[in-house]
Formats: C-alpha cells, sequence, structure tokens
C-alpha cells in the first residue's frame, strides 16, 4: 500500500497519507455505488509533507463511495461512506 485514508468517513474533504514518495502523482477517482465517476483528482506529496489533501466534495450526495487510487503501476481500491 502506498496511501492510507485517515478516515473511511468523510463530509467534505478526504485526506491521505502517502507512504512511498516518487515523481509520479497520486491519481484519485471517487465513484458512487453504481460506478459513475463522481470526482477525480491529481495529488502530490513529498517527503516534509507525506498528508494530501482531496478538497471540494461538499457538493456530493450522502452515500457509499469507492475510492480509487492510481499510482504508477499500483492500484487500491477502498470503501467510503460520505455523512453529515
Amino acid at each position: 500500500m502506498f496511501a492510507k485514508v485517515k478516515s473511511a468517513v468523510f463530509i467534505d474533504s478526504l485526506k491521505l497519507e502517502l507512504s512511498s514518495f516518487a515523481d509520479s502523482p497520486v491519481k484519485g477517482i471517487l465513484r458512487d455505488e453504481t460506478g459513475s465517476i463522481c470526482s477525480e483528482v491529481e495529488l502530490k506529496g513529498d517527503e516534509k509533507n507525506p498528508e494530501l489533501v482531496w478538497k471540494g466534495l461538499n457538493n456530493l450526495p450522502y452515500g457509499v463511495y469507492t475510492l480509487e487510487l492510481i499510482k504508477g503501476e499500483e492500484e487500491m481500491k477502498m470503501r467510503l461512506v460520505k455523512r453529515v
């Protein structure tokens, strides 16, 4: 795993912590329960600041989402919940 999410529950932003650094950024895709893409982002961290914040998720409806993180050839998926 090259990243971990601080909490599986979010309101308006997601906090990620990178465990490895390289030149390639992390691409994030957030999908709803039907598999539709709701939001996409490219984030890049460094050794001084391993924590990344994905902002602007306050307009998404409440519910269950799948977060896909892609860094080079590596890919991670995890289930998240947006709540009040």
